[in-house]
């Protein structure tokens, strides 16, 4: 039999207790409204008394807002630190071009954090200037902060009534660094919507950016662009018999049909509390509904011969022309609405000069062959 000693047994006994349990992994808490900023020490202002809300889920943003009795505010954006730059935005409209961010990042050596102002003029790098941008920014209140794989990204604004509706965030390629201050396109971004009376803010939602642009350009290039050139062939080139009519119908029904598809892309982008976004929707639903009752009333065309081709002519006539008037002002309007540069209203406005010095010229050759 073998004997063991009460050191062999006690030895035995604790070999035993590590091999069969080892202490759990303590794994990195992301930050939540419901815990306690834990960096405020870290930060160069006061941030007792912030609201908090969940900003972003699926990006696990947590922003943390107020302001003072100075009519200061203070914001604190918390994301997981994933060697990226995270951002908000402040825009008038909910979308990104046009607006003015604060972008944050630390380097991936793990030194100092860089906080930068951005002016967000287009979609790519190059156009989106550091050091821009009209967010009235307090000095020295700007830092970013990793702690627990956490970034917080900190700053002060000196407005008492900020005029931007939309607050939007973004957060940069995983491990993709800036250069020279020059954020690499975003990974994702979101937007919501904000009431500084209440201090409420909506959960955020996905930016549809390209889908404004597409809704824009096809509508732009059917129903401001290819109808009025519709009209000039059906009024001026009927000396070419039938040729006419057909290049007429041809350019009509490509540009009714790229207007529509242009139009529902627009339905879709659900903005709302946007300055002239109702009759922007009015004037684009009435356009829509006269475009359909004129590729219907082809269908119903009368004969030269018959009695009511007149008025058949003076209604269709008209409401083509009251399509492309109403046209071109959401043109104008959806413009503004998306905070385009000037250039495209000039581009758009050499075309319809264009446009009508050839109905001109074009008239007074007809009114001089008659």
């Amino acid at each position: 039999m073998i004997h063991f000693s009460c050191s062999s047994l006690g030895t035995i006994l604790i070999l035993c207790l590590f091999g069969f349990y080892s202490p759990p992994l303590v794994k990195a808490q992301s930050d939540s409204c419901g815990s306690s900023l834990g960096i405020s020490n870290l930060i160069p202002f006061s941030t007792d008394s912030l609201n908090c809300i969940t900003a972003w889920t699926s990006e696990k943003f947590i922003l943390r807002y107020g302001k003072n009795d100075n009519n200061i505010w203070s914001f604190v954006l918390s994301a997981p630190d994933n060697g990226a730059y995270i951002s908000i935005g402040f825009s008038s409209n909910g979308f990104m071009i046009g607006s003015s961010a604060m972008a944050g990042w630390i380097s991936s050596n793990g030194g100092q954090g860089t906080v930068k102002q951005y002016f967000l003029g287009d979609m790519v790098s190059e156009s989106c200037p550091p050091d821009q941008g009209n967010l009235p920014l307090v000095a020295n209140s700007s830092v970013i902060v990793s702690q627990s794989s956490t970034l917080y990204l900190a700053f002060q604004l000196n407005i008492a009534q900020p005029p931007w509706r939309y607050l939007i965030y973004a957060v940069g390629p995983t491990g993709s660094q800036p250069s020279n201050n020059y954020l690499p396109e975003h990974s994702d971004q979101a937007s919501a919507s904000v009431n500084y009376d209440t201090g409420r803010v909506s959960g955020a939602k996905k930016v549809r950016q390209k889908n404004a642009k597409s809704h824009g350009i096809l509508v732009g290039l059917g129903w401001a662009i290819l109808l009025p050139i519709g009209i000039i062939l059906a009024r001026y080139l009927k000396r070419y018999e039938r040729h006419w009519l057909h290049a007429h119908i041809s350019v009509q029904v490509i540009g009714f049909v790229l207007g529509m598809v242009g139009i529902i892309i627009g339905f879709c982008l659900h903005q709302v509390n946007v300055s002239n976004m109702d009759t922007h929707k009015g004037i684009g639903i009435a356009v829509l509904i006269m475009g359909v009752l004129q590729v219907m009333s082809t269908f119903r065309r009368p004969e030269k011969s018959s009695l009511v081709r007149r008025y058949w002519n003076w209604y269709h006539h008209n409401i083509g022309r009251t399509v492309v008037v109403l046209s071109i002002i959401n043109i104008f309007l959806g413009l503004n609405i998306a905070n385009e540069s000037k250039e495209w209203k000039v581009y758009y406005g050499m075309f319809l000069a264009i446009w009508g010095l050839s109905c001109i010229f074009l008239e007074a050759k007809m009114w001089s062959l008659d």
